[in-house]
């Protein structure tokens, strides 16, 4: 046995080893550079070896590496306090965490206990995780890879983009509605401000609340703090991870007045989550987004990217900064393997037609253009 063979084999593999990584290259081990355009699932926002995120967790692992949050720490008051004002959006408190999942699963645990309702509402071609009550809202899930007997709850789904249907899938028995604002699995899809404020006005008038799962398209990724700054509507939560910690495990809960008045001493709880690693982590992502000045380049090399690349199999874009869908005329598989043959590694979706960027924010103009040149002798 090789000793990938100890290895679960539930993950499909690339095939390349990396052995290395700066900034938006990686190096494999038979010497190849690749140009990541999938930043390992949206997750390596600051690329590789950022010098600021490296030196941050680097300096808190010799001040202090672990302690519980029952002991109270600057670096994680600090990152709080810095996650809220960077999302320039009406919330007041931060519940730390160790994955999207986990966000999501607390989320639906507070709308049902603030709502005390019985009912989810997602959204087709969504994906939210897959724990229990996460996978239970993912579009699929159950006739695919769930695995539980039962869900934990009823959940009804909405058409994307069906503004004429919100009414018939949110009521009285609704505890809170969760879309993801631009589908990252689901295609890099853009569910789009006329669907969003929709939603938003039906959660009011029932009493439902409303979350956005910005677990992929958070931080940064469409070019703001968050996508509900770029559509302009307020969610009552948001859950985030991935780019939050541009690769050491994170994510958080942001939340409302409403919300976090109804949180009390023991009603959430985690082991890992907020530590003063992961924490420091958030500091220096955020840090690294404002000085750095990347929500610009990520509105630009976003645009740049769609104005560019609509070349030999792609036919048409969607999405939003750097998550975008670029549509093929033939299979994306084929079009990422033809890529990676090219040197750049690509994502695909739940779309077989979609092509899936998920690239680092100091992606810059000049690597796009690698990018078009490769997808322009790829035969359509």
């Amino acid at each position: 046995m090789s000793a990938a063979d100890y290895l679960a084999p539930v993950f499909a593999q690339y095939p390349i080893e990396v052995t290395g990584a700066a900034g938006v290259w990686l190096t494999t081990r038979d010497g190849r550079r690749i140009l990541d355009l999938y930043g390992g699932h949206a997750v390596a926002a600051l690329g590789y070896a950022h010098p600021g995120w490296t030196q941050a967790l680097t300096s808190q692992a010799q001040a202090c590496n672990f302690q519980s949050n029952a002991v109270p720490m600057a670096v994680r008051s600090r990152a709080a306090e810095r996650l809220v004002r960077f999302s320039k959006l009406p919330f007041t408190s931060v519940f730390f965490v160790n994955s999207g999942a986990e966000a999501i699963e607390n989320a639906l645990k507070l709308a049902f206990r603030i709502s005390q309702r019985r009912e989810i509402t997602a959204i087709e071609g969504s994906f939210h995780g897959r724990t229990a009550a996460a996978g239970a809202i993912t579009w699929g899930a159950r006739h695919k890879w769930y695995g539980f007997p039962r869900a934990p709850f009823e959940v009804k789904f909405i058409p994307r983009r069906d503004s004429a249907a919100i009414a018939a899938h949110v009521n009285e028995d609704t505890a809170a509605v969760v879309v993801e604002p631009v589908q990252g699995v689901g295609g890099a899809f853009d569910l789009g401000r006329e669907f969003l404020v929709a939603l938003r006005e039906r959660c009011d008038q029932s009493g439902a609340l409303l979350i956005f799962d910005e677990v992929q398209c958070g931080v940064g990724r469409t070019g703001h703090p968050f996508a509900a700054n770029l559509y302009g509507v307020t969610p009552d939560m948001i859950t985030t991870a991935k780019a939050l910690g541009n690769g050491f495990p994170c994510a958080a809960l942001l939340m409302s007045a409403r919300v976090a008045a109804a949180l009390t001493l023991d009603s959430l709880g985690t082991t890992f989550g907020g530590g003063p690693m992961a924490s420091a982590a958030i500091e220096a992502v955020i840090e690294a987004i404002e000085s750095e000045n990347l929500l610009e380049r990520v509105r630009r090399v976003g645009a740049y990217i769609r104005n560019t690349c609509m070349v030999g199999p792609v036919r048409a874009h969607q999405g939003a900064g750097f998550l975008t869908g670029l549509r093929t005329s033939r299979p994306a598989k084929e079009v990422h393997a033809a890529l990676l043959a090219r040197g750049i590694l690509a994502g695909t979706s739940a779309d077989p037609e979609i092509l899936r960027l998920l690239p680092p924010y100091i992606l810059e103009e000049e690597h796009v253009d690698l990018l078009r040149d490769a997808l322009a002798g790829i035969a359509a």
